[in-house]
């Protein structure tokens, strides 16, 4: 399903989806679409996904999206920067995805642990309820503590607290510090 208009970053995130799984690059959704999948609706107008390659795989995929047809912007994080590269993508309609080429921390298995969520007649990838709350444990700001706090709340099924705190951990101790706040502790 194709963006036709401003406003539907959803749609081109499936466009790439499809380009993605073509390619054999796993990837989850986060940020604001994960945390209306872990109970926290809000506004955004653009989707992020994290995905499993290296910088030069990067470089390589932003290739394949420009010869697609999309818009593409490839940037490097710096030594201290939590996201060693993020690929902006974009459609005429200036709707975005990024793909964030991993997040120091991050546990390998967060793949594994994403679930499928049905959305536009087809589905998508989206990071597991843990870590989903250990990573917004670990952005720390406002909203994100927000958003991991109902996740923790409203969770429709029992929250492996065990495992939070273990990928917590693998963020750091601010992370893992925030997560106990959390839950009281």
């Amino acid at each position: 399903m194709k963006a036709d208009g401003p406003g539907q970053s959803p749609l081109l995130l499936m466009d790439v989806a499809v380009v993605l799984v073509e390619q054999e690059i796993e990837y989850a959704v986060v940020g604001a679409m994960a945390a209306a999948v872990h109970g926290s609706v809000r506004a955004t107008l653009d989707a992020d996904a994290l995905i499993a390659v290296s910088i030069g795989k990067l470089a390589q995929l932003e290739r394949v999206f420009r010869k697609a047809g999309f818009d593409t912007d490839l940037r490097r994080g710096d030594a201290d920067d939590p996201i060693p590269a993020l690929l902006a993508l974009s459609d005429r309609h200036r709707n975005r995805v990024d793909l964030l080429a991993g997040l120091r921390g991050l546990d390998k298995q967060a793949f594994a642990r994403s679930i499928d969520v049905p959305f536009a007649g087809s589905s998508v990838r989206v990071i597991g309820l843990e870590d989903f709350i250990a990573m917004k444990c670990f952005a720390g700001g406002p909203q994100d503590v927000a958003d991991a706090r109902y996740a923790l709340r409203s969770a429709t099924v029992p929250v492996n607290i065990d495992l939070v705190r273990r990928l917590a951990r693998r963020f750091g101790r601010p992370a893992a510090d925030v997560l106990e706040q959390l839950l009281g502790r």
